[in-house]
């Protein structure tokens, strides 16, 4: 069973902990493989918990943890500590050298070789409990492409910026929090989710929105809806204009990065405040004052 289930387990079915139970927990079950680097970060602290909770419902349970590293995030350190002292044997192995698991006839055997005795260490177990990985909805992936929002290496949603904008996307009114981020305890996802909503009330407070003045902006004489803008622009603001037969870009979505205006062939996009000639101008200014000084070099 799964972490999640054997806590399930211990909370509804208390009274088959009784006796002696063995259980052994197996650490990093898809968690820092090759085709996922990351770490599920809940894990250990989870294995911890439910091994202090069953025990305290029956000191005379036996519970082994296998473990690559151990990782208790923050003030959770005390619980393995705590865990140590009543009585979890804790197991290191490697991954090259992972846990190895058979059926025989007195039911499940855990071979793993034991780091400190250099000698492997065969565990019958009543109970395998394996700390399985958190991996990314499939639903965010739809999600992300509908409200075209960037994903990460590992497939979780990234902010903006993690210092400056930790709950927002790039794209404006989009807030994020919990799993669909990565890996985290239910603290930090209330945590995000109080965030989230504070920011998208900061929004729905407000009876106006005033956006910046750099916006781009589509010439209709020159543009030939040769699309390129579509496929360009990162928020998927530009959109064809049936009626008219050219590219319109709404100025209350567009973010004013300019990637459209630079793609355009036909230069028929400009950023407004950002224009051409504004630059040669700057340029030209820049040359006059300092005419020994090459531009390259500034």
């Amino acid at each position: 069973m799964t972490q999640i289930d054997f806590e399930n387990f211990l909370a509804e079915k208390p009274e088959l902990a009784q006796g002696e139970p063995r259980v052994v927990m197996i650490q990093c079950v898809g968690s820092r493989e090759p085709e996922h680097f990351y770490c599920s970060r809940t894990c250990c602290g989870e294995a911890v918990k439910n091994a202090i909770t069953l025990k305290k419902l029956n000191p005379r349970a036996q519970v082994f943890v296998l473990y690559r590293d151990m990782r208790t995030y923050g003030l959770k350190e005390v619980y393995y500590k705590e865990a140590r002292d009543l009585g979890v044997q804790f197991v290191r192995f490697t991954p090259e050298a992972k846990p190895e698991v058979s059926a025989t006839d007195r039911g499940l055997e855990v071979t793993v070789l034991d780091q400190s005795l250099r000698l492997p260490l065969r565990l019958a177990a009543d109970y395998l409990v394996l700390s399985a990985a958190i991996r990314p909805h499939p639903v965010s992936a739809e999600i992300a492409q509908v409200f075209k929002l960037p994903p990460d290496p590992d497939g979780f949603l990234m902010e903006a910026h993690m210092k400056l904008r930790p709950l927002d996307f790039a794209s404006s009114g989009v807030f994020l929090g919990g799993l669909a981020h990565g890996p985290k305890y239910l603290e930090e996802s209330l945590a995000q989710a109080r965030g989230a909503a504070a920011r998208a009330l900061g929004v729905l407070s407000q009876e106006q929105m005033y956006v910046a003045g750099s916006v781009a902006q589509v010439d209709p004489q020159h543009c030939v809806a040769c699309l390129t803008c579509v496929r360009t622009c990162p928020y998927g603001v530009p959109r064809m204009d049936e009626a008219e037969g050219v590219v319109y870009i709404d100025p209350a979505a567009c973010q004013g990065c300019g990637n459209c205006a630079s793609a355009c062939p036909r230069k028929a996009i400009a950023v407004k405040h950002n224009l051409d000639d504004q630059f040669i101008a700057k340029i030209a200014a820049f040359s006059r004052q300092w005419p020994h000084v090459s531009l390259e070099a500034r």
